[in-house]
């Protein structure tokens, strides 16, 4: 047993979150090419890479689907409602952050 139920279970709950994920993070995908234009979000991508952690979600059902919910509650709280653009998400989600110092 892993995590108080039988294996097969819980590969049918990490097959089944990693469905959910990339279904979120396809239409979350979508939904900012849509506002932003993708030759757009070509030209302005930064190099970021991912953090560790976020890879390794990959292994924790919902954790990967998780993390893209996260990221469009950033967008609508953080950038959307204090009147920033979809592409200044953008440039923030795939830009190294520089350190004012």
């Amino acid at each position: 047993m892993i995590a108080g139920m039988y294996e097969q279970n819980f590969i049918a709950y990490i097959i089944f979150g990693l469905i959910l994920n990339f279904a979120f993070s396809i239409m979350f995908g979508i939904y900012l090419s849509n506002n932003i234009g993708m030759k757009e979000m070509i030209e302005s991508k930064g190099d970021k890479e991912q953090s560790m952690l976020i890879r390794l979600s990959l292994l924790i059902p919902y954790a990967k689907m998780l993390v893209t919910l996260y990221r469009v509650a950033i967008l609508q709280l953080f950038f959307l409602n204090k009147g920033y653009s979809h592409k200044e998400f953008w440039i923030y989600m795939t830009n190294e952050q520089k350190e004012n110092s």
